[in-house]
């Protein structure tokens, strides 16, 4: 009967090792959820560094539209004198073909 009880002792210190070490796991689980919901919020990002003026682009811009604008205007202006040579044409025109019709 010794070594039954010898055999109960012995399994209930394993169990109570056991029951430590679950303890220990359980206790070093919460601490480590602890810890994830503690732990700093990582910084935001740094907005992105404004570039700096460039002049020269903007030379370049305005020196095109201008251009562009100029070139614009000179189609306008040549389209406007060509219409009024084109009408005086036409005048004329009508006017030497109303003599011929009249026979003078």
């Amino acid at each position: 009967m010794s070594d039954a009880l010898e055999k109960a002792a012995a399994d209930a210190v394993a169990a109570a090792d056991n029951t430590e070490q679950l303890k220990l796991i359980a206790a070093v689980l919460q601490a480590q959820q602890l810890l994830a919901q503690q732990q700093p919020q990582a910084p935001a990002p740094a907005p992105a560094p404004r570039p700096e003026f460039n002049a020269t682009k903007w030379l370049v811009i305005g020196g095109v539209t201008v251009s562009v604008g100029m070139v614009g205007a000179l189609f306008a202006v040549a389209i406007a004198i060509g219409a009024v040579c084109a009408t005086a044409c036409l005048l004329v025109l009508r006017g030497l073909w109303a003599d011929y019709q009249r026979g003078k």
